[in-house]
């Protein structure tokens, strides 16, 4: 075993910096060979305390006492699990899963009948897909901050948009973008761009990743050259795809502007190129600007094109098609090499992409990006106002409301934290403007990084968090799978400060931070909601031929009925409402060898549908705690042979 391994890192801070180190110059070594490597890195003051260390020098004054609620929500993505998931801030207690792309059988996703019509199955009734790929999570806004309403997320793997109801934190719908492979970065617009009288969300905007033919149905397998990529708006309340748009490049993640007008996502591969070597040829890539207006104008005027059996709208968007400011509909701005992460500034001025391959941000004044398009800027290159060498490895940004932003630097594994204003200046020629204020260690690589409030007007600069992706010597070992780290970073002073280390199931991507007073949640439902609720008046079995209802309610701790009989081969549905109106006092619904199991909160309905094909005496019974004979709560299922 090595030293390093040997030694307690939260007490010995050259070896954390030995293996941070270690990591960094592993990943250097890799993007050097590879020729992927550019520039270098501007010095700065580093804090060097451990992530323990800084905690204790914290006084411990950002714990959560047991009995207490945190200050914020933090919505996160669940990566390759295909869920949501929710964290309480500064605590980093869990305080919920969302199932949305999985199936969850505690709370019966994916094995309800309402829940498959929302994931969508196949003509035999079975699930269409049982995975997905969750990256990023935003909110609803209005008047430029969250308004609690509604949670989007996106699915990766089989480009699907899911929408998830903030005031019962379930998922009511999803969406399968027509012609797009590898959906990844997604942003809901702070305004409408049309209506000035709309200051709420109405479109979600997604980003295409992969090229392929269109529509991709077995031609042009040998002809890469002829792939493309799609940029789709959604609608945010009926969550149809309103129009899509082609254009070069694979789109990373997006963002929008504050007054509603442009959309924005960093593309790497701006060259088309199929391969990696070809996707890493030019020395810059671009953030692609969408004018909203023009766009919704031109599919009005029916100056659009659909592709294969998809009746969305579509318009060009490629460069080569908009070479005239006055008419395009989408404007290349020049950035770092094959950049990752576009962040909009709380002030609404500035978009920030950062490098990755290139040790810079760019910072693009949307106000330039507006002339752009009004043929008063000579170049979109003449839209970025500053350009600093913040670190190597740079993907996302936050804000602080204060003018300064706080980049996670992958290879360097630190956070940066550098002043925008300050940047101008530099670039400006000003070489006396100080642009990195401080670093933080970080354990170790950073991917994803946000602020409290951050994506919204009312950044209120408190924390920060650090989502890194390995976790090397942090936690209690649990075999090749490492947990993750979630560093929690106080920003509230000159220095930052790393407060506590959490843990996080791999892998998380993206998550926003968001106050508690914004979230407003349903406690109970309301029965009426629910079509299919059963009632006194209807509750009982019925039969129609082979298939089966029987409408179950329950009351801690009983189910209605206490044997329930069917027939070998008939298809049965079990409709459960939970008629209990207690806060917090769910019900389950399992049977055994019959692969059912789902629950009822307080006044909600579900069914599952099933087919009796195992004769024999089952007993269906309660799997969530609900009073103190809960072991009794069941009824007999006897399926006659």
């Amino acid at each position: 075993m090595d030293n390093a391994k040997k030694t307690k890192l939260n007490k010995d801070e050259p070896a954390v910096g030995a293996r941070r180190r270690f990591l960094g110059q592993s990943a250097l070594l890799g993007l050097a060979g590879a020729g992927l490597l550019t520039g270098c890195k501007e010095d700065a003051p580093v804090a060097k305390a451990s992530a323990s260390a800084s905690a204790h020098a914290a006084g411990g004054s950002h714990e959560v006492a047991p009995g207490q609620l945190d200050d914020y929500y933090l919505f996160s993505s669940g990566g390759h699990s295909g869920e949501m998931r929710i964290i309480g801030i500064p605590s980093g207690r869990t305080l919920r899963r969302i199932p949305v792309f999985n199936i969850d059988p505690m709370v019966g996703w994916g094995i309800t009948n309402e829940s498959k019509a929302i994931i969508g199955t196949k003509p035999d009734g079975s699930l269409k897909y049982k995975t997905g790929d969750t990256h990023h999570v935003h909110g609803s806004y209005k008047d430029g901050t969250y308004d609690g309403k509604y949670l989007w997320v996106n699915d990766k793997m089989h480009s699907r948009i899911a929408r998830v109801r903030m005031d019962t934190m379930e998922c009511d719908k999803i969406t399968e973008l027509p012609n797009v492979m590898g959906y990844h970065g997604t942003f809901p617009d702070k305004r409408d761009p049309v209506d000035p009288n709309i200051n709420y969300t109405t479109r979600v905007f997604c980003g295409g990743e992969f090229h392929v033919p269109f529509p991709n149905d077995g031609r042009d397998l040998e002809d890469p050259s002829k792939w493309g990529v799609l940029f789709s708006c959604v609608d945010a309340e009926s969550m149809e795809v309103r129009w899509q748009v082609r254009i070069d490049g694979n789109c990373d993640l997006v963002a929008t502007s504050y007054d509603g007008k442009y959309a924005a996502t960093n593309q790497y591969n701006t060259e088309n190129a199929a391969d990696q070597a070809g996707m890493m040829a030019a020395e810059r890539d671009a953030c692609v600007f969408f004018d909203i207006a023009r766009i919704e104008k031109m599919i009005k005027d029916g100056k659009y094109t659909t592709i294969g059996n998809s009746k969305v709208p579509v318009v060009d968007g490629r460069k080569a098609a908009n070479q005239d400011p006055k008419t395009a509909l989408t404007c290349y701005v020049p950035v770092g090499k094959n950049p990752h992460g576009v962040n909009a500034s709380p002030d609404g001025k500035y978009f920030v992409c950062s490098g990755k391959l290139s040790p810079t941000a760019t910072v693009i004044e949307v106000a330039l990006v507006e002339k752009w398009f009004n043929g008063e800027l000579k170049t979109e290159r003449d839209a970025v106002v500053a350009e600093p060498e913040i670190g190597l490895g740079p993907l996302h940004t936050g804000f602080d409301g204060k003018g300064n932003a706080f980049t996670t630097l992958f290879l360097d594994s630190q956070i940066v934290k550098w002043n925008v204003d300050a940047a101008i200046k530099q670039f400006k020629g000003d070489k006396n403007a100080k642009v990195i204020l401080d670093k933080v260690d970080v354990h170790y690589q950073p991917g994803h990084g946000y602020a409290s409030m951050g994506e919204t007007k009312e950044a209120d600069g408190k924390y920060f968090n650090s989502g890194n992706k390995f976790s090397k010597d942090r936690f209690l070992p649990v075999g090749p799978l490492h947990s993750e780290t979630e560093q929690m970073i106080d920003i509230t002073g000159d220095k930052m400060k790393i407060i506590s280390d959490h843990t996080a199931y791999p892998e998380p991507h993206d998550a926003i931070i968001v106050r508690r007073d914004i979230v407003k949640t349903r406690q109970i439902y309301n029965m009426d909601d629910f079509p299919n609720a059963v009632k006194p008046e209807n509750a009982g079995i019925t039969r129609e031929g082979k298939k089966v209802h029987v409408r179950l309610m329950s009351v801690a701790p009983a189910y209605s009925m206490p044997v329930i009989k069917v027939k070998k081969g008939d298809e049965v549905t079990i409709t459960l409402t939970n008629h209990d109106k207690v806060e917090d006092l769910t019900h389950g619904c399992a049977i055994p060898n019959y692969d059912i199991n789902f629950i009822v909160n307080p006044q909600e309905t579900k069914s599952v549908t099933f087919k009796a094909d195992k004769p024999g005496a089952y007993w269906m019974y309660c799997t969530h705690f609900c009073h103190a004979l809960h072991l009794e709560m069941r009824s007999r299922f006897l399926v006659e042979a």
